[in-house]
């Protein structure tokens, strides 16, 4: 069985940060984590109910660091439902906060930035075990698996996860390698999951592209044609894994406060789908983590298709004209 894992960064928005008062809270929850709209919510509680409805698991990474200006209590407000509907909780971490959270910066150095890449090892397992203490503060279990905030890890990042006990990292993202804030030293041809710096590193799923380039697994960026053309081919290939991004916040456009359809059908059809897939299921890092796998297999993506690729670029067109970025 090839295992699909749904991974879920589930975050406050730094961006949308006004004050560190429960008024400002509560209007960054109900756009980046809730996202209620007056058509229907489309954030994580809409997820846990697809997920529930057809049996499917999902591993959210969600980021602590907000507790910094509004407490812990904002993240049990994430955690504690998702532990509730029995999915799988792991550590995300954007470092953003600590440049809006002044004398509570749990740094020594009191250092800012906007990456782990941007701190030195010491800093990075800091600022790792904050995040983690924090985590199981608002009610997870401990987390053994992580996901730098913008992909922005490097291989520091990997060692200080592995001093922390971490067994997994999923910040390494082959179609974004030398466009991203990733500094993970590995390249575009690790596409499956690999040993690196002292944990095993499971790299983001990706498809080939028309000039010859990748583009990632996540669920704004291809479609649900895509996206189950991608799963289907890992299995076909026998891969052990497949990993795909999503956001908590991806459904809606969070300015504006409306549901994007056509993102929020291909999230629920790809659930919907993956329930009746043969050779398929979805996996947690809890319960049925990714393994390094030793023979067979293979290390190709998903070929490119130029009708899959115009089916793409039309849906995309049509999604940003009528409901805009998020």
């Amino acid at each position: 069985m090839t295992r699909v894992f749904i991974t879920i960064d589930t975050e406050y928005s730094s961006g949308l940060y006004t004050g560190p008062g429960a008024a400002d809270r509560a209007d960054n929850f109900a756009r980046s984590i809730s996202c209620e709209t007056p058509t229907g919510a489309s954030g994580i509680s809409h997820k846990l109910e697809l997920l529930e409805e057809h049996g499917q698991k999902a591993v959210f990474f969600v980021d602590p660091m907000p507790a910094l200006v509004w407490g812990v209590a904002a993240i049990e407000d994430i955690v504690g439902p998702i532990v509730a509907a029995g999915q799988d909780v792991q550590l995300h971490c954007h470092t953003e906060w600590l440049g809006l959270a002044g004398a509570a910066n749990p740094l020594a150095s009191r250092a800012t930035g906007r990456n782990l890449f941007d701190f030195d090892f010491e800093d990075q397992c800091a600022i790792l075990d904050y995040a983690r203490s924090t985590l199981i503060a608002a009610g997870a279990p401990p987390p053994v698996a992580f996901r730098a905030g913008n992909y922005g890890a490097n291989d520091d990042t990997l060692r200080a996860l592995a001093a922390l006990g971490f067994d997994y990292d999923s910040s390494h993202c082959p179609a974004l390698v030398g466009n991203g804030d990733c500094r993970i030293g590995l390249t575009a041809e690790n596409r499956q999951p690999i040993g690196h710096m002292g944990v095993l590193e499971v790299p983001v799923g990706a498809i080939g592209t028309m000039g010859g380039g990748l583009r990632h697994a996540q669920i704004t960026a291809l479609t649900l044609g895509e996206l189950l053309c991608a799963i289907r081919h890992a299995r076909d290939s026998g891969n052990d894994s497949f990993t795909l991004v999503s956001h908590s916040f991806e459904l809606i456009n969070r300015r504006r406060m409306a549901v994007n359809p056509i993102v929020r059908r291909r999230f629920g059809g790809l659930i919907k789908a993956l329930a009746s897939m043969r050779g398929v299921t979805t996996g947690t890092y809890a319960d049925s983590p990714p393994q390094l796998r030793l023979t067979g297999g293979t290390c190709q993506p998903l070929p490119a298709s130029p009708m899959r690729t115009g089916r793409r670029l039309a849906e995309q067109l049509v999604s940003n004209a009528l409901y805009g970025n998020i």
